[in-house]
């Protein structure tokens, strides 16, 4: 039988692994010396560690503010645990009562990266199949999961994602195309509470999302529901009930 040891035996990764940590508890970069006293790390040890960390994509730093946030690898991971069960199987009744209940196809997303990836897809009764199928990635900037989820990232970080217009897919001609026109739209998001689409994924379809948030405050995932967009539907409306959904769902993982 073996026993894990008190001491890491690779304090390289121990720290690493610590730092990680230490980013993803915080709502927005921070500074390295921040890191350094937090951790009790030598700063130069420090700043080793960042720069292998940004060569694999974890961290980004931002030089003009001197701070380090989570990078797209990062959210890769997230991701990845979000693929491996727990927040499907969590998910997959409730986006599937939700779209029994209303009558619209819902889904579950999460980030990976400047996407989205879908997790649980829910097609309502004769409703036509949509793009969101489960596996599938759209950009996250056209779709009403991302902006839901990227509105609650720090500024800073979504700078990062998006640091210019050379970044921003297009699909039908519509919706965010340069970091000013995602500021706007993010900001929209954060005053109403939840993010809407229309056309900017699929001509024709509209949806509506809302973020479903981890014990910290942060983006662990969204819900939407996308109907026609001749639908009798109030965007406002179909809010409010995937709401409910995202609201019970962030209880039930992390019991808030």
């Amino acid at each position: 039988m073996s026993v894990i040891p008190d001491t890491p035996q690779v304090p390289a990764a121990d720290q690493t692994l610590r730092v990680l940590s230490l980013l993803a508890r915080q709502r927005g970069p921070v500074a390295a010396r921040m890191i350094s006293d937090a951790l009790d790390i030598p700063r130069s040890s420090v700043y080793h560690l960042l720069a292998a960390m940004q060569h694999h994509g974890f961290v980004v730093h931002l030089p003009d503010e001197r701070r380090w946030g989570l990078g797209t690898a990062a959210f890769e991971l997230a991701g990845g645990f979000a693929r491996q069960q727990p927040l499907a199987r969590l998910g997959r009744p409730l986006v599937a009562e939700l779209a029994d209940r209303v009558g619209e196809s819902a889904h579950l997303a999460v980030m990976t990266g400047r996407d989205v990836l879908y997790v649980v897809e829910e097609r309502a009764r004769r409703r036509p199949t949509l793009v969101t199928d489960v596996g599938v990635r759209l950009p996250a900037h056209l779709t009403a999961s991302g902006r839901a989820m990227l509105a609650l990232l720090p500024r800073a970080q979504v700078r990062a994602l998006y640091p210019d217009q050379t970044v921003f897919a297009d699909r039908t001609g519509r919706g965010p195309d340069t970091p000013s026109h995602l500021r706007h739209a993010l900001e929209r998001v954060r005053a109403d509470g939840w993010a809407g689409e229309d056309g900017e994924v699929t001509v024709g379809f509209r949806s509506a999302a809302v973020a479903v948030r981890d014990h910290a405050g942060w983006p662990a995932a969204a819900i939407a529901m996308t109907w026609p967009a001749e639908a009798d539907r109030d965007s406002a409306v179909m809010a409010a009930a995937v709401a409910e959904a995202a609201s019970v769902l962030s209880r039930r993982l992390y019991g808030h």
